[in-house]
């Protein structure tokens, strides 16, 4: 698969014109494909993000630019702003490996993709729950490793896959989970999360723990683990669990101050008292995936 040269847009080799802005590939039907011969970018996208904990991000469209959405995570757009639901993958055997995917994230099968034709577009787009918007400005190849909620949407020269766990320990006592989002450039990326980010680069070898649920993203040169870590009288009356997510340089790593399931917790705290941690001691210990299985009312 090539990019286009102009847009950023992925074509399929044999293509002779771009299915986006119609430049020109330099391909030919059924012979050969289009090898650039610069690196492969993506115009950046003009944008604001206002407010605080409660963010959204505003995006005026230039005619021909393209982005791509999580169902409902649109606030509003210009009337002059097409938008089309539809699978990815450019044949049939590629869309239903989508859909597989789709559903092993736990999101819609569908993306929602926006463009402008004649004039400049104006979208805003938010997360569901209070936190903050992160960029990724990525570099054609360069890859951000995402928790599994955490799009919200990107350039369409963006490629989005599942990352699968390799440890069983870190996906089911990480809090992430098995599946991670895998966003792969060149282009803009946009991604939400709850409350306050903290953005940290680790160095070669330099150890990071993390409480389970807060990471948000990291690069893929950041090996990611779970240990466990102190005694158990610690983990049961100190609060913070048996297990700690551990983050091994070198690479770049985004936390969250705020997770969905302690926001969750605050807003309904008597269901929580009755169901959850102090029904469940063992749950509160392992936290994460495995401790959600003690939390169940069975």
């Amino acid at each position: 698969m090539a990019y286009c040269t102009n847009c950023g847009t992925q074509v399929p080799d044999s293509a002779r014109f771009c299915i986006n802005c119609g430049q020109t590939t330099g391909g030919s039907a059924g012979t050969g494909s289009f090898l650039p011969s610069t690196p492969v970018t993506a115009e950046p996208l003009k944008y604001d993000i206002e407010g605080h904990n409660l963010q959204i991000a505003r995006v005026y469209l230039k005619p021909g630019q393209e982005i791509y959405a999580e169902a409902g995570k649109m606030i509003y757009k210009t009337a002059n702003v097409e938008w089309a639901t539809r699978m990815t993958g450019q044949n049939w055997t590629d869309k239903i490996i989508g859909i597989v995917k789709r559903k092993l994230m736990g999101e819609s099968v569908f993306f929602t993709y926006f463009h402008a034709n004649n004039t400049e577009g104006h979208l805003g787009f938010a997360g569901h729950y209070p936190g903050k918007i992160q960029v990724f400005d990525l570099a054609s190849g360069q890859t951000m490793m995402v928790q599994r909620d955490g799009f919200l949407f990107a350039q369409s020269s963006v490629t989005l896959d599942i990352a699968l766990v390799r440890r069983l320990g870190a996906g089911l006592l990480g809090g992430e989970g098995f599946i991670l989002q895998k966003l792969t450039g060149p282009g803009q990326v946009f991604i939400h999360a709850g409350g306050d980010h903290v953005d940290i680069n680790l160095g070669p070898g330099e150890t990071l723990q993390v409480q389970t649920g807060h990471l948000v993203a990291f690069e893929p040169t950041v090996n990611y683990d779970i240990q466990m870590v102190g005694s158990i009288r610690t983990a049961i009356f100190g609060g913070e669990g048996l297990f700690l997510t551990t983050l091994t340089g070198p690479g770049r790593v985004i936390l969250q101050s705020m997770t969905l399931e302690r926001l969750r917790h605050e807003l309904s705290p008597e269901e929580h008292r009755h169901s959850g941690d102090e029904k469940n001691p063992i749950g509160a210990v392992l936290g994460g995936d495995l401790g959600s299985f003690f939390r169940s009312d069975d």
